[in-house]
């Protein structure tokens, strides 16, 4: 496989020009994304993913004609491989809370630092997860309130899983991606691959993201090796 193929496809969906220009500059930088379209509102974004087929996909919320929630629904509903990467001026917590239930494997600021959006874009093509720093703490604490009912639902289904699927689970939880995961255990990556699918099926979620947090809500984190 040539370095051309190897390289990490990213669709850039945002309805301001600067800002499209801006992270293009940033992408731009590393050799191994490529930048392959670009959209301006919610329908150019799921337009351009049919054609392009990006690994990631940069999604902004506010958007004209579809806004960023309904193109990240339907991009999980037609393409549930895509990797999508929120990418706001706003972080308030039901932004961030609905984008991650609807199947969002990360979620950037605007006002992040450029190095953050390589990060993440590299965590999430390796099938990872990644949430900026800025707002992690709030999402985390969201979901260790003890205020939420669903806890002991997410203990339930994390009950579900072998003792080594609790293990990967567990990793994955603090936020390890599958080759971290596979050096932490003594793994090929494509073993752990292989648990975290399971993991997904068990629990009856889109990405492990949201497998994360059910993994915080069942306490999980606190239980890392």
């Amino acid at each position: 496989m040539t370095a051309a193929e190897q390289r990490i496809r990213v669709l850039l969906a945002d309805d301001e020009p600067l800002i499209r220009a801006g992270v293009g500059a940033v992408l731009a930088t590393d050799p191994a994304i490529e930048l392959v379209a670009e959209a301006a509102d919610g329908r150019e974004a799921v337009d351009g993913a049919r054609s392009h087929r990006p690994d990631v996909v940069l999604l902004d919320l506010q958007m004209p004609v579809t806004d960023g929630h309904g193109a990240l629904t339907e991009l999980i509903r037609v393409m549930p491989e895509i990797k999508i990467i929120v990418l706001t001026t706003f972080g308030a917590e039901e932004n961030i809370r609905r984008a991650l239930t609807a199947g969002a494997a990360g979620f950037l600021l605007k006002a992040s630092d450029p190095r953050e959006m390589i990060t993440a874009v590299h965590a999430v093509a390796d099938g990872g997860a990644y949430l900026s720093p800025r707002i992690a703490g709030t999402v985390i604490a969201g979901y260790r309130t003890g205020a939420d009912p669903t806890k002991t639902r997410a203990a339930d289904q994390v009950g579900r899983l072998t003792e080594r699927e609790r293990e990967v689970l567990t990793l994955v939880t603090v936020g390890l991606s599958n080759a971290e995961i596979g050096r932490r255990m003594f793994m090929v990556e494509g073993t752990v691959k292989g648990h975290v699918s399971s993991i997904l099926t068990k629990l009856d979620v889109q990405n492990r993201v949201q497998a994360a947090i059910l993994g915080y809500q069942a306490g999980l984190a606190d239980d890392r090796p």
